[in-house]
C-alpha cells in the first residue's frame, strides 16, 4: 500500500492520474526496448561487415617459415 500512496502523491504533483502514470511508464519501457533492438540490429550489421584495422594481409606460409 505504500507504493500506491506514493503513486497518488506523484500523480497529484504532476496533475495527472495513477493510470496515466502507469501508461506513461509502459510507453517509456516499450520505447527503450525498441531502441535497444534497433541498436542491436545496427551493431550486428557492423560486425557482419567487419572492421579494417589498418594492417595488411600476410600470407599464412610466410608466418610459419622455419
Amino acid at each position: 500500500m505504500a507504493v500506491l500512496r506514493k503513486a497518488r502523491i506523484v500523480a497529484a504533483k504532476r496533475g495527472t492520474s495513477i493510470s496515466a502514470l502507469v501508461s506513461e511508464k509502459i510507453e517509456e519501457i516499450a520505447g527503450d526496448e525498441e531502441a535497444y533492438e534497433t541498436a542491436k540490429r545496427h551493431a550486428m550489421r557492423l560486425l557482419d561487415r567487419g572492421f579494417h584495422l589498418g594492417g595488411r594481409a600476410v600470407p599464412r606460409e610466410s608466418l610459419h617459415e622455419r
